[in-house]
């Protein structure tokens, strides 16, 4: 009697970065989830972050690959380590990389305690992810049937300058539901003011949260989360991390750079100072005032085929429960990892010094 054999196919689709590095990659972001934890509720971000960031950047130098920071801690005169276009790895091997990290996303919900800090982390081949300044984007975020709906009626697309309501319409549609159903994500910040009164005019619901939009921006593509849209401008790293997910989970970001004076509403004077500092690296990325304000969609943010991702729970959140310490250097943590082939696996790890003393139990 035949059978379908999806997971030995899905498997043989993997690529050389799926296949060689995945694994490793959820150690990585164990070890970053692990060390921030430690400084978990004790009001101190910036140790908390740096603790993270040191823990992943030993693991990443233990990997065999030729690695490249694209997305990171900041320019390199900002960062210490784990700075954009900083090498890691051990140089052996054939694989080169193209890294995205952020260790602690979301610092103060870690060092408050609060719910949703996560260590996460994507990687492509070379190109395949893609390399942005330091910045804000606009964006928006939406899941797979979103992209199967706007795949079969060609004239209805999400669009990031089109009204709230006119995009809600077409995410209402492809799920099936009404407008009043739908759950949109938004960061509680006050340039978003206008885009909160938008959305709450429209009659959908708002879930503001204070920091860390990237795991609710995952959500939009995981069905019965809760969540059906992500809305706002954020860090341009989480945009991409998003990316990277959104795309093996077949969902659909859409993106625009802004710097953060122009997204805040500040005045033509700081505009002008914050254009005069930032624009002169940003021309050596590609990004000039002619095109900053270009669309950029899930293809040019994350262009690569082979692409792997995990994130590690810090404290707890919607999808990912947060580390547990036992005492003794041990832990238990919570992990998603995913790759371009499709696979895409929730880990529960244990971590045990010494089995005598802290034997496996069931709970």
């Amino acid at each position: 009697m035949s059978h379908p054999k999806t997971a030995e196919k899905i498997i043989k689709c993997a690529g050389p970065i799926e296949c060689s590095l995945l694994p490793r990659l959820l150690h990585v972001t164990e070890a970053a989830a692990i060390a921030a934890s430690y400084q978990m509720g004790r009001g101190d971000k910036e140790y908390a972050d740096q603790v993270s960031v040191e823990a992943m950047r030993r693991m990443l130098n233990c990997l065999d690959m030729k690695g490249i920071i694209k997305i990171g801690e900041g320019e390199r005169d900002e960062a210490p380590m784990l700075f954009i276009g900083e090498e890691v790895g051990t140089g052996e091997g054939d694989l080169e990389v193209d890294i995205a990290v952020d260790p602690l996303e979301g610092t103060n919900l870690a060092a408050n305690g609060t719910p949703g800090a996560i260590s996460v982390m994507a990687m492509a081949e070379r190109g395949g992810l893609f390399h942005g300044p330091d910045i804000y984007m606009d964006k928006i975020v939406v899941g797979s049937e979103v992209v199967k709906y706007e795949r079969e009626h060609p004239g209805e697309k999400i669009d990031l300058d089109a009204p709230v309501l006119q995009n809600l319409q077409i995410v209402a549609k492809a799920l099936n539901r009404t407008v009043d159903e739908l759950v949109v994500v938004i960061l509680d910040r006050s340039r978003h003011k206008a885009k909160i009164k938008e959305i709450r005019e429209t009659g959908a619901r708002v879930n503001l949260i204070s920091d860390g939009d990237l795991m609710p921006g995952i959500s939009t593509a995981i069905r019965g989360s809760g969540v059906h849209m992500v809305l706002g401008a954020g860090g341009s790293g989480e945009a991409v991390l998003t990316a990277a997910a959104i795309k093996i989970l077949g969902g659909k970001i859409l993106a625009r750079l802004v710097l953060p004076t122009v997204a805040n509403g500040a005045s033509p004077e700081e505009i002008a100072r914050e254009k005069a500092e930032k624009m002169p690296r940003l021309e050596k990325m590609g990004i000039t005032e002619d095109n900053i304000n270009d669309v950029l969609d899930t293809e040019r943010l994350a262009p690569g085929k082979d692409i792997i991702f995990s994130a590690t729970g810090v404290t707890p959140g919607s999808l990912l429960r947060g580390v547990n310490l036992f005492g003794e250097g041990d832990s238990r943590v919570h992990s998603l990892t995913m790759g371009s082939s499709g696979v895409v696996k929730f880990s529960d790890t244990i971590y045990i010094n010494d089995k005598e003393k802290t034997p496996l139990r069931f709970i």
